[in-house]
């Protein structure tokens, strides 16, 4: 380990130490703010993990989020919560499995809409689902659990998700990722399985997004399909990613943050806007600053060694 993976190791262990004592303050708005910054720091952190290497740009992270709170809510009368966890975890892998032998053989244009459909499919199988049955169209959630239990199992989930995309960037997973990233081409030449590699990657990513969909689900209380299963958590979480900056395991962090804090405020003052913003938001970060924040900061370090030089 580098001196520079040690700095930001002691760092990322302060800062994930101070997290942890946000409910303590005894302030409900910035804990709600705190369980927000948690959820989509799981979700763009795990899209980045399979998107920022491979270049693919996935819309599906609504359809696990969905997968998993509908796990938790079908299941919440009759099994604890943990178990209900791990079974949205199995379900969210092997939903990606399916998907991933699909679809990960295309690229470009056609994987983005395949993804972003893949979402209202879902949504459209459990809506059909509950109508066939004749139940009502939501669900509802009713737990033990408060604000802080959810906070800091999403920190830890965080917390997790962060030592696997560590170890993945040594390991020779995160090697051949890299490769076909660059060029896929030149990865089957190098005799890189490049089909199960980018499989692989994509059922960590949805299983941690279906993991944070059965968290987040007693925190909602009601869920139904259109808020399961809302494209809008897809395009956030890209937004948030891209902002932040996507070839750092930290990179998405630092979208999440400013992201999240501008969106509370989109929605408190200008709530039938927030469409059309979003939309701005994706633009400009696209134009302005394609490589994030993250980029930002390392072409700055750049041209600084440069001017001692």
């Amino acid at each position: 380990m580098t001196e520079r993976e040690k700095r930001v190791l002691t760092i990322g262990v302060a800062l994930f130490i101070l997290a942890a004592f946000l409910p303590m303050t005894g302030s409900g708005y910035w804990l709600s703010i705190g369980v927000s910054l948690a959820m989509y720091t799981v979700l763009a952190t795990s899209w980045a993990l399979f998107s920022g290497p491979t270049n693919y740009i996935s819309l599906a992270p609504a359809a696990f989020f969905g997968i998993g709170m509908y796990v938790a809510a079908i299941g919440i009368d009759v099994l604890p919560f943990p178990v209900l966890v791990l079974l949205a975890a199995l379900a969210g892998a092997i939903v990606a499995a399916f998907v991933g032998l699909a679809t990960l053989r295309i690229s470009g244009v056609y994987f983005v809409i395949f993804t972003l459909g893949l979402s209202e499919l879902i949504r459209q199988i459990v809506t059909w689902g509950q109508a066939t049955m004749g139940t009502q169209a939501g669900l509802y959630v009713l737990t033990d659990f408060n604000e802080p239990q959810i906070y800091w199992m999403l920190l830890s989930l965080a917390g997790i998700i962060y030592l696997l995309g560590w170890w993945i960037g040594r390991s020779r997973l995160g090697f051949a990722l890299r490769i076909i990233g660059n060029d896929e081409v030149v990865a089957v030449h190098a005799g890189i399985n490049t089909a199960r590699a980018k499989v692989y990657l994509f059922i960590i990513s949805s299983t941690f997004a279906a993991i944070t969909g059965a968290i987040v689900a007693p925190r909602w209380n009601y869920v139904e399909p259109t808020i399961a299963f809302s494209p809008f958590i897809s395009f956030q979480v890209v937004i948030m990613a891209l902002l932040g900056g996507v070839h750092r395991l930290w990179g998405p962090l630092l979208g999440v943050i400013p992201f999240t804090l501008l969106w509370e405020l989109i929605n408190s003052h200008f709530p039938t806007q927030t469409t059309l913003l979003l939309g701005v938001a994706f633009l400009a970060i696209v134009y302005f600053i394609p490589h994030g924040v993250v980029g930002l900061i390392e072409n700055a370090n750049r041209r600084r060694k440069q001017s001692h030089v």
